[in-house]
């Protein structure tokens, strides 16, 4: 390009800026004012410049406002299909995009009947009068708890069992290191902070749950989208990719066992791969495991951070979707950044109260624990399996899913051309919330997919909501 005009190299830098992912669709371009004082070149070459990107279909003008990065014409990969071999899909940098801002304010403004969109369980399918039972035994054991300071480190026995519910997942892990957490979210904010900074690349699953994206950009880190199969998890091909581009990576946050939104569960081969190519590469990983304890199977699944013999994974847990939503009652365990976590959480959060922790501590040390998951997994498979044979029947033909062997939800592919947050939309009129596939990516690829809930019992007004949905999905079809 040395020979070639001055605003066709400008031009250049900036192609391949976009085509890297260094710019991302949406990205506001610096001015033209800025381009001159940046690049040393006239007033003409700038405007030459960002008018060579426009024709190319690189940039949009908007008036009063500037140059915008385009969202790029490229193939859209198949969630439900394995990547083809050898070619994995390329990483992209995304931010959280406004729209999930506006989707979650618009759902606020309407009064829903049916709620698609959670991830969690009816009231019902929760041990609500045991854990009940196990509050007022801690007051009564406990009468001066609310007069009380609370133990910096949490509840020495509510430790103990989490250790040794750990063990179920192969993860050998001495109470003394277990952080007692707001939910799995403050885990992943505080092993965040622990491990990057603002600026910082985080590889993150595409799709991946809204709120890690939401939390990436209340930090100031920047999402790097990975591809992940329904079938096997995150690819390992794609993120070895992405780090042949983009040397600055500091952490990659999975969810290896019944991944948000897909229900993936990656196979033990490649959790120990995963493990082992972030140890060797000095890269943190991040373990996200919410929903490992509603699987089908009587044998529990095996965390990634049963591979990890160096400190490496940051482990983060959560009660809330398999034990009771109420209670925002999460743990984690940091691994070589123990100390830095434990600092970061009294910093700026302080120690969790003890009430909640003192009860669940007492329920799980009488077995109602494995009792209560017992009935929870079985009432679960029921529900996914008629939520799923409902859609196959009433969605229209080019409708795909994949049936996960556990969870509480189905990520449902519409057929080409649905959008799902005009869908959305419609069914928010009808009293009916679903969460578009739109949330889970701000790359663009998931417009023409959903979440659906499965957590609630068959009943005559859930057939009737899903119904709905299915003929407001024939009417975009149309």
């Amino acid at each position: 390009m040395a020979s070639a005009p001055l605003y066709q190299q400008l031009a250049s830098r900036y192609r391949q800026a976009i085509s890297s992912g260094t710019l991302s669709p949406g990205d506001r371009m610096p001015s033209v004012r800025t381009l001159m004082g940046l690049h040393d070149v006239s007033l003409s070459t700038a405007l030459q410049a960002c008018r060579e990107l426009e024709a190319a279909g690189l940039l949009e003008a908007r008036p009063r406002s500037g140059y915008f990065v385009c969202s790029p014409a490229r193939p859209i990969l198949h969630p439900l299909a394995e990547p083809e071999p050898g070619l994995p899909d390329p990483a992209q940098f995304v931010g959280m995009h406004e729209r999930i801002s506006s989707i979650m304010a618009r759902w606020q403004r309407h009064e829903v009947r049916v709620n698609f969109g959670g991830a969690f369980c009816a009231p019902s399918l929760y041990p609500n009068e045991a854990l009940r039972a196990a509050t007022t035994r801690a007051l009564r054991r406990h009468p001066e708890l609310y007069g009380s300071i609370v133990d910096a480190d949490g509840h020495t026995p509510f430790r103990v069992a989490m250790a040794r519910h750990a063990m179920r997942a192969r993860i050998r892990v001495a109470p003394e290191e277990i952080v007692v957490t707001y939910g799995c979210t403050e885990g992943l904010h505080l092993a965040l902070r622990a491990v990057a900074a603002p600026g910082d690349v985080i590889a993150v699953e595409s799709p991946t749950y809204y709120g890690l994206l939401q939390t990436l950009e209340s930090l100031g880190m920047r999402a790097l989208e990975i591809p992940c199969s329904p079938q096997t998890g995150i690819s390992l091909e794609a993120l070895e990719l992405a780090t042949r581009t983009y040397d600055n990576i500091k952490a990659v946050a999975v969810v290896p066992n019944l991944q948000n939104p897909l229900g993936s569960i990656m196979p033990n081969a490649n959790k120990a791969r995963l493990v082992d190519w972030c140890q060797a590469r000095g890269i943190a990983l991040i373990e996200d495991d919410c929903f490992s304890d509603t699987v089908d199977d009587e044998v529990p699944l095996s965390a990634a951070k049963a591979w990890d013999t160096t400190g490496n994974v940051i482990y983060c847990a959560s009660l809330n979707k398999a034990l009771a939503p109420g209670l925002r009652l999460g743990w984690m365990a940091a691994g070589r950044w123990q100390a830095r976590v434990e600092m970061l959480k009294i910093g700026l959060t302080r120690p969790n109260e003890m009430l909640t922790q003192i009860a669940v501590a007492d329920f799980m040390g009488t077995g109602g624990y494995e009792r209560h998951l017992r009935r929870m997994r079985a009432q679960l498979r029921v529900q996914r399996e008629w939520v799923a044979a409902t859609v196959a029947r009433t969605f229209p033909p080019g409708t795909r899913l994949t049936l996960p062997r556990g969870g509480m939800h189905l990520w449902i592919e519409m057929p080409a051309g649905v959008s799902s947050e005009a869908l959305f939309d419609l069914a928010l009129q009808a009293g009916i919330r679903v969460l578009p596939g739109a949330m889970f990516s701000n790359s663009g690829r998931f417009d023409h997919y959903l979440r659906i809930n499965c957590g609630t019992p068959r009943a005559p007004e859930i057939e009737r909501a899903l119904e709905t949905l299915a003929g407001l999905v024939h009417r975009l079809a149309r």
